[in-house]
């Protein structure tokens, strides 16, 4: 009787381990009650910037204890996908729907600029990355029959369309404005993105390769790409991409795969996070964290395990560029910060 007791305490530790883990934590900062973030990039371990509806932007120059908030001046409905920061007066900030805007400020948010419009008819923006301070690119959902790719060379100053020709968008194929982490330029020229609906694809060298993940439904396929080491001379091989059902968002099936050559072949998780994933990040090493709608999970192999360590949900998730802080936003004006 005694041990059967013991032999079931470690049973049910052994089944909840996997899901909970005590070793990190998700730490809440201030944030702004009301307010959907999906927009969020972190320039060093105490600056960051979100964005999100409402025409809404924030920044904080302290590590997330305090944000100045502020509203874009005549953008006030809009709602901002994404944002990429550079410093703590320079950023971009892309707004979704017609008309597709892109917005910079160099003054910290007092003002913004319109740097690039597109008032076509079912124009929708998703998402921006740039691999320096120059050089950048943002994607668009298909339009005209071909999906929608810009480039800047000068800090996001000016917008003009990628030379670079990609295969045709098939029915249904679309990207998700969920978190602004389905596009990854490298450090050289090379650019990755990924897409969703009823295909789930990732895009490279001007081609279109299907992923292993769940797809078919307007609500599936890929969200977020991660690249461990980008800058290293052999790195940028590795490659994370998560997604899911965000209609099903506790699904575990077909929202994670990973590549160690470069895409040109993937692996699925021993097992997945727990749900849909809109953001991915490397932290350290073969760390990983990953965050939905359910929840924020971590990985410390790469990705072929992962542990439940929060079942509140944030939509995007970053590690800072230059430090070691990792941020998340969510819904209703929710920010916080990974403790280990």
């Amino acid at each position: 009787m005694k041990n059967s007791f013991i032999a079931a305490i470690f049973l049910c530790c052994g089944l909840f381990q996997p899901y909970f883990s005590r070793a990190q934590k998700i730490d809440s900062l201030p944030g702004k009650p009301g307010i959907s973030f999906r927009g969020l990039s972190v320039v060093n371990d105490r600056l960051l910037w979100v964005s999100g509806n409402k025409g809404t932007v924030g920044r904080s120059t302290d590590g997330g204890k305090s944000f100045q908030w502020m509203t874009v001046t005549g953008h006030e409905t809009r709602d901002f996908r994404d944002i990429e920061a550079f410093d703590a007066v320079t950023a971009v900030i892309l707004a979704v729907d017609s008309p597709g805007l892109l917005l910079r400020t160099f003054d910290g948010g007092a003002s913004w600029q319109e740097v690039y419009r597109d008032n076509r008819s079912g124009i929708f923006l998703d998402a921006l990355h740039f691999r320096n301070k120059s050089a950048g690119m943002a994607i668009g959902d298909p339009i005209d029959g071909k999906f929608l790719l810009l480039e800047t060379a000068d800090g996001g100053r000016s917008w003009q369309p990628y030379p670079v020709t990609y295969p045709a968008p098939i029915a249904g194929e679309a990207f998700f404005a969920a978190s602004g982490s389905n596009i990854y330029c490298l450090k050289k020229s090379e650019t990755i993105f990924v897409s969703g609906g009823q295909q789930s694809r990732v895009f490279y060298a001007g081609q279109g390769f299907e992923l292993p993940l769940k797809q078919g439904e307007t609500s599936t396929g890929a969200n977020a790409i991660a690249v461990k080491h980008p800058g290293r001379k052999r790195g940028g091989r590795n490659w994370a991409i998560a997604g899911g059902d965000f209609a099903k968002d506790k699904e575990r099936q077909g929202n994670f795969c990973f590549t160690s050559n470069g895409g040109r072949s993937w692996q699925q998780p021993v097992q997945g996070p727990f749900g849909y994933r809109s953001g991915l990040a490397y932290i350290r090493g073969n760390k990983m964290i990953s965050c939905g709608t359910s929840g924020v999970d971590i990985s410390r192999d790469g990705g072929r395990n992962w542990n439940t360590i929060s079942v509140t949900g944030y939509h995007v998730v970053q590690k800072a560029k230059s430090g070691k802080a990792v941020y998340l936003a969510g819904g209703n004006g929710r920010i916080g910060k990974l403790v280990w």
